[in-house]
């Protein structure tokens, strides 16, 4: 054998085995990058609406850390810090963004070429995020969360709950996306209602127990919470409040029912972040986000926590606890 046939074979071989260990090192290049941001903390094990992404991506083929990867980023709760977070991502070029409510105008903000998907917020026609829900144009599509008919739904609720409601406080941000809207679609129901409102606005969270000392004095018969970020983030301190001034109060997400608010009524969280799932995969498989039609709601949660309940000492109509998708006990 000459040296130089010998010298071709070690190299064929060589490249056989050199060839399988480089395919790996190529491979992280080629698995498509998503980009998680969220207001809240990121915890462990996940919460209900980031379980439901996941098991949205497995049940589509999708597997975390073999055929996809996820870059999480959170605020912790700090607003602030989401425009730097959400360029983080660009810098990152990831293929696609999931922004979580909240933190949907910083991730606008940061790009307008990567694909973003949203995953709750308010009427994006009316706040000016797309241009149709049928054909939103640019680069962001996703799921709504918030719906006008809520506001009065919420407030008919409450007044089952204390027939006498004539005074209500409400606790909410005008700095969330969507509370504007939310506040004028529930002075609406209000005034139909006979309600008297009391606007209590937390724009940062030295304003929370100043709302709570005014509600001290007022005394409303009811106090309802819009879902945000602060209200989220001070969730246990509103929660204990209600209880030791015995209101019945009317919270966002069944989260807050779960931690001992006394009732919810929205959509399900949890089914958005699932569906946000669908539209990563249509992206990744080359669909344009402006093309893919903004899908609302189809279910409603009514959650009731009977304990609460008990300790506020208000008794629950039988017709509504049979309405009810869950009890907390």
């Amino acid at each position: 054998m000459t040296v130089r046939r010998l010298a071709r074979i070690l190299t064929l071989v060589l490249g056989a085995l050199v060839a399988p260990l480089a395919s790996p090192a190529q491979q992280p290049e080629s698995i498509p990058r998503i980009g998680y941001l969220i207001v809240s903390p990121l915890v462990d094990p996940p919460t209900a609406e980031r379980q439901a992404f996941l098991d949205g991506l497995r049940e589509l083929g999708y597997v975390v850390g073999r055929n996809i990867v996820i870059e999480y980023k959170s605020a912790a709760w700090n607003r602030e810090l989401l425009p730097d977070l959400a360029a983080e991502l660009v810098d990152r070029k990831v293929d696609v963004i999931v922004a979580a409510p909240g933190a949907i105008e910083a991730a606008r903000q940061a790009t307008r070429t990567i694909p973003i998907v949203f995953t709750g917020g308010t009427d994006p026609v009316v706040s000016g995020l797309v241009a149709s829900l049928a054909r939103p144009g640019g680069n962001i599509t996703g799921w709504t969360f918030r719906l006008p008919e809520m506001a009065g739904k919420r407030l008919a609720l409450l007044k089952e709950v204390v027939p006498r409601l004539s005074r209500m406080a409400v606790l909410w941000s005008p700095n969330d996306e969507g509370a504007p809207q939310e506040w004028q679609e529930t002075q609406a129901a209000a005034r139909i209602l006979g309600i008297t409102l009391q606007s209590l606005e937390v724009r940062d969270p030295k304003d929370v127990p100043l709302a709570l000392s005014v509600m001290t004095r007022t005394r409303p018969n009811a106090l309802i919470i819009f879902a945000s970020a602060i209200t989220s983030a001070y969730r246990p301190i509103i929660v204990e409040f209600a209880k030791k001034q015995r209101l019945a109060t009317m919270f966002g997400l069944r989260a807050d029912v779960e931690a001992g608010g006394l009732m919810s009524y929205s959509a399900s969280a949890a089914q958005g972040f699932r569906r946000a799932a669908y539209y990563v995969d249509r992206i990744l498989k080359g669909a344009k986000p402006g093309d893919l039609p903004i899908e609302r709601p189809d279910k409603f949660e009514l959650v009731i926590n009977l304990a609460t309940a008990k300790a506020l000492r208000v008794d629950i109509p039988t017709p509504l606890l049979m309405r009810a998708d869950q009890i907390v006990e």
